[in-house]
């Protein structure tokens, strides 16, 4: 029985995030949700006891994971392009495995800041952006990289490029998630590399 729950929470989540990602939070419905799962929406609400209470748990789930990922990045103790080779390879693969929620976060983000709960996502998202940062500004102190451009705007800039590419990026054929956080890293780095003197 407790499987059966867990079963079907996790398939209301995942049809959740898909019409979220397809119409917006806002456009979309419980009664929506519901009919998607194939159960009536009243029988939802024994699962979860809102709509918002389901962008939530898609968010925070998707932010945790994230997470996870950087803590291993972080524990290797790299240098710091490295790192941020690692943190674009582990945020691609976040994105790959939950694109639908990579929607969602990057969305929906003035619907999310409207919810009781959105403290703890903030604090996730803080953390998230402390990591890149950290280790641009790393980057920035031994001479890797570039001191004539803010750290805030090459994240911002790095960061829409990784995320949003789940809008047109499909994980199939020749082309890797490998290869493309390859490439987005070559883009990128190679550019704010700190001039050569010579």
């Amino acid at each position: 029985m407790v499987t059966q729950t867990a079963d079907r929470r996790s398939a209301i989540l995942s049809s959740a995030a898909e019409l979220f990602a397809q119409q917006g939070v806002r456009s979309s419905t419980v009664r929506q949700i519901a009919d998607r799962v194939g159960m009536l929406s009243g029988s939802l609400y024994h699962h979860f006891p809102s709509k918002d209470a389901i962008v939530r748990e898609i968010v925070t789930s998707y932010l945790a994971d994230l997470r996870e990922r950087y803590s291993r990045v972080l524990a290797m103790n790299l240098a710091p392009r490295a790192r941020l080779e690692q943190l674009i390879h582990a945020s691609l693969l976040a994105a790959e495995a939950a694109p639908d929620a990579t929607v969602v976060y990057q969305n929906e983000m003035s619907y999310i800041r409207g919810l009781p709960e959105f403290e703890e996502v903030k604090a996730a998202t803080a953390e998230v952006q402390q990591t890149w940062l950290g280790a641009i500004e790393a980057g920035r102190a031994d001479g890797s990289f570039r001191t004539d451009i803010e750290p805030r705007v090459f994240y911002r800039f790095l960061r829409d490029a990784v995320w949003l590419s789940v809008r047109w990026y499909r994980p199939e054929g020749s082309y890797t998630v490998d290869q493309l956080a390859e490439d987005c890293a070559s883009l990128f780095l190679d550019g704010y590399a700190a001039f050569d003197d010579d």
